[in-house]
C-alpha cells in the first residue's frame, strides 16, 4: 500500500503533544478544508516528520458510507488537481472503504468509520503530534 517506501515505526513512547503544536503547511490545510466541505468526520492531521520515511503528514477523515468516502476523496482529488497539485498514487477509490491519496509530503486517508475503528492509525502513531479539526474549527486555528 505504500508504493515501495518504508514506514519506520514510531520511536518515542512519550504522550503526544497538544494538538495546537501542529501547524501543517498550506497544502495540508487546503486538504482539510476540502474534506470538511464533504462533511468528513473526525478530521485529524498527524505530524510524522522525524517518525516516518514515507511522508511528513497524515490527514485522516471518515465517512458514514462508502458513497460518502468516495465523494470526499473525489472532491479532494479534483479540487487539489485544479490548483495544480496531483496525487502520486491513489488506492481504494472504487471500493470506498479506505481511500489513500498520496501527495508525497502528505497522505490523505479517508475511511469508512468502521474501517477506521478497525485499523486505528491514530493508535499506531500514538506519539505523533496531532491536530484535531471539529466542525467549528478552521485549519488555520
Amino acid at each position: 500500500m505504500w508504493n515501495g517506501r518504508r514506514i519506520s515505526s514510531p520511536v518515542s513512547s512519550s504522550p503526544p503533544p497538544g494538538h495546537s503544536d501542529v501547524h501543517p503547511p498550506s497544502d495540508v490545510r487546503r486538504a482539510v478544508d476540502l474534506v470538511q466541505e464533504r462533511k468528513a468526520l473526525d478530521v485529524a492531521v498527524l505530524d510524522l516528520r522525524g517518525r516516518s520515511a514515507a511522508t511528513d503528514y497524515f490527514l485522516l477523515g471518515s465517512g458514514a458510507s462508502d458513497v460518502q468516502v468516495r465523494a470526499i476523496a473525489d472532491h479532494l482529488i479534483e479540487e487539489l488537481k485544479a490548483g495544480g497539485l496531483r496525487p502520486s498514487h491513489v488506492e481504494g477509490l472504487k471500493e470506498g472503504r479506505w481511500v489513500l491519496v498520496d501527495y508525497i509530503d502528505f497522505v490523505v486517508h479517508v475511511f469508512h468509520s468502521s474501517v477506521r475503528d478497525f485499523y486505528q492509525l491514530e493508535t499506531l502513531w500514538g506519539d505523533a503530534p496531532r491536530r484535531i479539526y471539529g466542525e467549528e474549527s478552521s485549519p488555520d486555528g
